[in-house]
């Protein structure tokens, strides 16, 4: 960020720094602003430390750049690495995790990290699904299913996906609506955890399975809800000895 993109800013510090400055006062400044300068050296090197494992992983898989698809938003996330990280994933995974929406190339790096690259310890999505709490609980005694909440969890990766839950929540999308639909009828916690289970599936399958997620959008998603809805409709009204029909388009009224 700079003061020449934003002088409104700059004029708000400023008047802000105008006063009746004590030499402690200033002292404290100056070893703030020292601090900050210092942070900011040592947060590079981590990149460049960062970047350096990067390459060491590679280890001379086969992958296409040209195969990568373009980058979907090229805002820049706060706090990102000074590098591609979203190149230098995709050299390590031969899959484009930010191709799902909701994980960004900081996000999907956090992913890694936590889950690390092979998730073959898991057998399936619901296992990976059931270690990050994120799938219904079960339950039971006596044969009765006491209760269905799911459990809480401490583990980093599972708020991740909740967050990215939360933010999708205002896209566009399939997963968008997904989230917005269950955020009506259930509310904002259930919405979010289901939504971050939806996320998690498709990470696991990206990175286990080299699936590539392409979002059908909201307005397939709610043709394709509507259907379901309809058909389940539809089998219970023949369960019960009744036919649905569709009513007649209503008719036009003319306007003189």
């Amino acid at each position: 960020m700079t003061f020449g993109a934003m002088p409104a800013m700059a004029e708000t510090i400023c008047s802000a720094l105008t006063g009746n400055w004590r030499d402690e006062h200033i002292f404290a400044v100056y070893q703030s602003l020292a601090l900050f300068d210092f942070y900011q050296v040592k947060t590079v090197d981590c990149d460049r430390k960062l970047e350096i494992a990067f390459r060491d992983l590679e280890g001379g898989e086969e992958y296409d750049i040209a195969r990568l698809p373009k980058v979907r938003t090229k805002s820049t996330q706060v706090n990102t690495p000074d590098f591609d990280v979203r190149l230098a994933l995709y050299r390590v995974l031969v899959v484009d995790l930010t191709l799902i929406h909701g994980i960004g190339p900081s996000l999907a790096l956090k992913l890694v990290g936590e889950c690390g690259t092979d998730l073959a310890v898991w057998p399936s999505s619901k296992h990976v699904t059931s270690w990050l709490c994120l799938a219904p609980g079960n339950r039971i005694s006596d044969g009765k299913l006491l209760s269905s909440k799911t459990r809480r969890s401490s583990i980093r990766a599972a708020a991740l996906l909740r967050l990215a839950a939360k933010t999708i929540g205002r896209t566009d999308t399939a997963l968008g609506t997904f989230y917005r639909r269950l955020f009506a009828r259930t509310g904002k916690s259930k919405a979010e955890t289901a939504t971050a289970r939806k996320i998690a599936v498709l990470f696991y399958n990206a990175l286990r399975h080299g699936m590539a997620y392409n979002d059908p959008g909201a307005t397939q998603y709610e043709d394709r809800y509507r259907s379901r809805v309809i058909g389940n409709l539809q089998r219970r009204a023949k369960a019960c000895g009744f036919s649905l029909e569709e009513l007649p388009p209503e008719p036009e009224i003319a306007v003189s």
